[in-house]
């Protein structure tokens, strides 16, 4: 089966990802030391646990959600791609909309990354 690639941030700073080359929108993965598809649904677990979030697409290594904003109601995809040859969860959050997202993408990644910790 193809391994998923994310899609490159744009220009614009609102969006983060895993595969970035640039400071601006580069972010760490997440380790993983469970199987794929037991890591996958520990993840699936604390994603749903967060406001405003709907499953969009998922396979056996891939999951895209859209996280709704409590106000103006922007939409944000967030990708994961696991991949197994690195044990590590990809991933991309990036703004529809918009220019900057104020950091937003970023402070919810690093929120996901803490709640998952120990838990992949």
């Amino acid at each position: 089966m193809n391994e998923r690639t994310l899609p490159a941030c744009p220009s614009s700073p609102n969006c983060v990802s895993t595969q970035a080359i640039d400071e601006a929108h580069a972010i760490a993965p997440f380790p993983y030391k469970k199987s794929r598809a037991e890591a996958k649904e520990a993840l699936k677990a604390v994603v749903a646990s967060l406001p405003r979030v709907k499953l969009i697409e998922e396979d056996e290594a891939y999951l895209h959600y859209e996280f709704i904003s409590l106000l103006l109601r922007f939409v944000d995809d967030i990708e994961f791609v696991l991949d197994e040859a690195t044990k590590t969860v990809q991933f991309r959050s990036a703004s529809r909309t918009g220019y900057s997202d104020l950091g937003v993408n970023r402070r919810r990644m690093e929120q996901v990354r803490v709640l998952v910790a120990g838990k992949l």
